[in-house]
């Protein structure tokens, strides 16, 4: 006859130590699960205080404000009446854990700690909880006396439990849990349990959502079972941005998805699933015989509940979700979504009046301001959509009536988006024309300058000083010098961009200052070949997460998919920063200034980040690669690009220590500040590791002569 149970999970988009915000947001949720017929609720990690507190997590105040909130989300009468798994730390025997608390009409069932913390990348949990090292192990923790008075409980157990209502077993497991060798949803579902939960603050990379997919689908794939997995969603308040993705999975197979992109704060989505398709699947699985291999059984707590709708009765109107293909993004869409509902968060929850831009003409600058365009069509679609929260934003934001509703995303582009070309007489017409161009197609207030006399004004106080006149290399000047002219005028451009932030709104008498966006991508930010505090100097950077390949993917698809034919022309020109002089002889190029490709870059970084290579081992692994067609380098060329990278890596490394906080969107990001935790003061030589590269160049050499010599002796 089938016993159905409708189960829901959602994105929410929360803010670190918004408590009443992530307060309400959380109702919602709930009584958007219960409208859509859900007997169980599931939210992501840490919802209640946003996950990304940080050195907040050491503060008392958070864990008592917590709990304040969650005293409130219980004595709502709109949360009665289904099964609730929600996220909040706690502090049990003076030790803080990360926790889930499982609840029915008001009474806590279960009090339930993350067993493995995420510590490597951007997570340093263990820096604030600790892992609960004891499986299948629960003790009793004592209520706060709010919490007391509202639930009539005086303690609850507190532990690796699993709860048992009347028709099935449910259990939940927390984010890094899934990612684990060892994953909780194994031993529960040999112990008998249905129902897993997982809760989450998984962050958007690149090309990463299908390691995640992947990892749920076989949770239950292997052992069957019902998967809700729940994620935050947005910028809560850092670099990262949580993409998202909630879904629900029955033996492998998706039943629901949400968004992995979008601007709605609380998205929740909700399956039928008929318990017995998990009961027969088991049993071609033999679980059963499995599970009393068991050397130790879960405390399972009863709940004298039943999840399954109407009791053993048939309802004809009740039918269980049919099986959907898993969406994925390419990652050209994965860089247009992600990075532009990064943008928003920040602008709407920063107050500020909207973003200014240094569009210099290049595709750097040009990738972000297509962004922005992202941005704020992905507002006029919510719009559309009759989303009352962005609504509500873009019209206080634009400064705009109640009734008033962008038409396009240029309508938005008008009141918060403002760009500058900032030329001199080293800039090449074709780049201003593109900025002109490409700022009239996007719709932001354009400012077209030159500061030829702000350079010769500051460069003349040198002079003055000194009695000394710097000039270009190219008329004869020393690389010292064609290196202080270059800078001198990216770090006037930065002091200029400041300026035109704070006062461009003023002139058009609005309220308010800019955020001004800066536009370096991952592997300049990798080599270093970006000015300390020049126009790379900003308050965010949505690219600085971004290789310069996947930004040239991303402009080259937005050009078709935006309908935005100028962007070719950025597409096709040649990478320069313009700080030199041009001459008919001579137009300064990038990866010519940089010594390699951003190709090479990429997987320099990669190698270095990613599979953890020095020096030593990525000459071997390049060798191997690049010896090989198309290539065919030799082993010295290999060691010569390997030594250079790596010395240019290290004598700007210091650069990082002051990056704008960026996207973070690459595994092989060089954030100092917080995803690669490096010294910013090495021998840039690396002098061993280039005497046993030079040892290995030697060997491979030297067998080469050898294999050359013996084919000679045989022709």
């Amino acid at each position: 006859m089938g016993h159905y149970v409708t189960l829901a999970t959602c994105n929410l988009n929360q803010w670190a130590l918004d408590f009443e915000g992530n307060r309400d947001r959380i109702i919602a949720s709930i009584v958007e699960a219960k409208r859509q017929g859900a007997s169980l609720r599931v939210g992501p990690e840490l919802e209640i205080c946003g996950y990304g507190c940080l050195d907040h997590f050491s503060e008392n105040d958070l864990y008592d404000h917590s709990w304040e909130m969650y005293a409130q989300i219980l004595e709502d009468s709109r949360t009665q009446g289904i099964l609730l798994d929600v996220g909040m730390p706690i502090i049990h025997k003076t030790i803080k854990y990360n926790c889930r608390i499982i609840s029915y009409d008001g009474k806590i069932l279960l009090i339930r700690p993350k067993l493995h913390l995420a510590n490597d990348g951007n997570y340093r949990e263990m820096r604030y909880f600790t892992p609960w090292n004891r499986p299948k192990y629960h003790e009793t923790h004592m209520l706060p006396k709010l919490l007391r008075e509202i639930t009539g409980q005086h303690s609850v157990p507190f532990g690796d439990c699993i709860i048992e209502t009347l028709d099935t077993t449910f259990g939940a497991e927390t984010c890094e849990e899934l990612f684990t060798p060892q994953s909780p949803h194994i031993a529960m579902a040999l112990d008998g349990v249905e129902i897993f939960t997982n809760s989450s603050g998984s962050h958007h990379e690149l090309r990463k959502l299908d390691t995640r997919l992947e990892l749920i689908t076989e949770a239950t794939k292997k052992c069957g079972g019902v998967y809700l997995y729940s994620n935050q969603k947005g910028c809560d308040g850092d670099r990262l941005y949580y993409d998202g993705c909630a879904c629900i999975v029955v033996n492998g197979e998706m039943v629901a998805q949400a968004s992995q992109f979008s601007l709605a704060d609380v998205e929740v989505i909700s399956a039928t699933i008929d318990l017995d398709d998990v009961r027969a699947y088991r049993s071609q699985k033999s679980a059963q015989l499995q599970a009393v291999q068991q050397l130790e059984s879960y405390h399972r707590i009863s709940a004298d509940i039943e999840l399954v709708a109407s009791g053993h009765t048939f309802d004809p109107t009740l039918k269980p979700s049919t099986v959907q293909p898993i969406r994925y993004h390419l990652p050209e869409e994965e860089i247009a979504l992600g990075p532009a509902c990064w943008l928003w968060d920040y602008l709407r929850r920063s107050k500020c009046a909207g973003y200014f831009l240094p569009l210099s003409g290049g595709i750097d600058s040009c990738a972000t301001a297509v962004l922005v365009h992202s941005m704020c069509r992905l507002v006029v679609e919510a719009c559309e959509n009759g989303d009352k929260q962005v609504i509500s934003d873009v019209q206080a934001m634009c400064h705009q009536e109640s009734d008033w509703i962008p038409e396009n995303p240029q309508a938005i582009a008008k009141h918060i988006f403002y760009s500058s070309f900032m030329g001199t007489e080293n800039s090449s017409k074709e780049t201003r024309s593109r900025a002109k161009e490409l700022a009239a197609e996007i719709g932001s207030y354009h400012i077209d300058m030159n500061m030829d006399t702000l350079v010769t004004s500051v460069v003349s106080v040198f002079e003055v000083a000194t009695g000394k006149k710097p000039i270009f290399k190219i008329f004869g000047g020393s690389i010292t010098e064609n290196l202080a002219l270059q800078n001198i005028q990216a770090r006037l451009r930065m002091v200029l961009s400041y300026l035109f932030a704070q006062l461009l709104p003023w002139t058009r008498q609005k309220q308010g200052g800019l955020l001004v966006l800066g536009s370096a991508n991952v592997d300049e930010c990798l080599r270093g070949y970006l000015t300390k505090y020049d126009c790379s100097s900003a308050d965010i950077n949505p690219i600085g997460g971004i290789s310069k390949t996947d930004l040239k993917k991303f402009i080259g698809w937005a050009s078709v998919n935006f309908k935005m034919p100028i962007l070719d022309d950025f597409l096709n020109a040649t990478p320069t920063a313009e700080l030199e002089p041009i001459t008919e002889n001579y137009v300064q190029s990038d990866e010519i200034d940089m010594g390699m490709t951003y190709d090479e870059l990429s997987r320099f970084g990669r190698l270095r980040k990613v599979e953890k290579c020095g020096p030593l081992a990525m000459f071997i692994k390049l060798y191997h690669e690049w010896s090989q067609p198309p290539l065919n380098l030799t082993a010295e060329q290999v060691a010569e690009k390997v030594k250079r990278f790596w010395f240019f890596y290290a004598i700007n490394r210091h650069k990082m220590t002051t990056m704008t906080p960026a996207y973070h969107a690459e595994q092989y990001s060089p954030d100092d500040n917080r995803f690669d935790l490096r010294p910013f003061l090495i021998n840039p030589r690396f002098p061993w590791a280039s005497k046993k590269i030079d040892e290995v160049v030697e060997a491979i050499t030297k067998r080469e002569k050898e294999i050359e010599a013996s084919n000679l002796s045989v022709e």
